[in-house]
């Protein structure tokens, strides 16, 4: 399976906007293509530790810890390249490619139609994205508003104040889904398991009754945190403690 995966390094991006890292990112992608996947680790947590980030270099982390066989890093970078860019193909497809080789197989809790449109067009771009939307749009009414007063044609009146009204529309929609997106990123906490295998218990304490095991890759959501332990929830629903050192918060940015 992994020989097939889609490994798209985007050499060309200047990661995020940041034109002073793509030296260090290049290098990065040089070591990458020259097999070393660990030096390429190196080198793009190095832009990390500068405080720079983008979709674009959680992407390619995901893709050389997938070929060191690391399959709980592979998976927990790429969860965090989606946090940037939700429903990217690109991103999902890897992540899929990664997620295959975890043991742990859960079967997600059905949907109601509800919920699935909110996740069909709420999460097509993360909160920031519906954000820059709405401003862009409110921009373009503003542009049709003055239009509309400096034009002479009744026609091109017309056509100035429908396309400010559409954009003011377009605007208000973009900042509710930009709300509703922001709510969704707040209620969420996900996290990958590292552990090789990490017993899931009912109580945050080791004496307690083991509920399940958790293999490495797993995605689950915090819903709680005592001490050094971590109350989490899988996706068919159960809910369990579990060590806090077993697992990665992928909104730890």
């Amino acid at each position: 399976m992994k020989k097939h995966i889609v490994v798209l390094f985007a050499i060309t991006l200047s990661l995020g906007g940041y034109a002073q890292e793509a030296p260090s990112f290049d290098k990065a992608t040089e070591a990458y293509n020259d097999g070393e996947y660990q030096k390429a680790i190196d080198l793009y947590l190095d832009i990390l530790e500068s405080g720079k980030h983008s979709a674009e270099l959680y992407f390619n982390l995901g893709n050389c810890h997938y070929k060191l066989d690391e399959i709980g890093p592979s998976i927990y970078f790429y969860e965090k390249a989606l946090l940037l860019k939700p429903q990217d193909a690109e991103i999902l497809d890897n992540l899929g490619f990664a997620e295959n080789m975890r043991l742990d197989a859960i079967e997600e809790m059905p949907k109601t139609a509800m919920a699935k449109l909110h996740d069909t067009v709420v999460l097509t771009w993360s909160f920031d994205q519906w954000a820059i939307i709405a401003i862009v749009m409110l921009c373009l009414f503003v542009t049709g508003y003055i239009t509309y007063y400096l034009l002479y044609s009744a026609t091109k009146k017309r056509i100035a104040f429908i396309s400010g009204t559409l954009a003011l529309f377009l605007s208000v929609f973009a900042l509710a889904m930009a709300y509703l997106a922001f709510q969704d990123f707040k209620t969420k906490n996900p996290a990958i398991i590292f552990e090789r295998e990490v017993a899931v218990t009912s109580e945050p304490n080791q004496r307690s009754e083991k509920v399940f095991v958790l293999h490495e890759g797993t995605k689950v959501n915090v819903m709680d945190t005592l001490e050094n332990w971590h109350k989490i929830k899988i996706a068919d629903g159960q809910t369990g403690w579990i060590p806090s050192e077993s697992l990665r918060l992928v909104k730890d940015f």
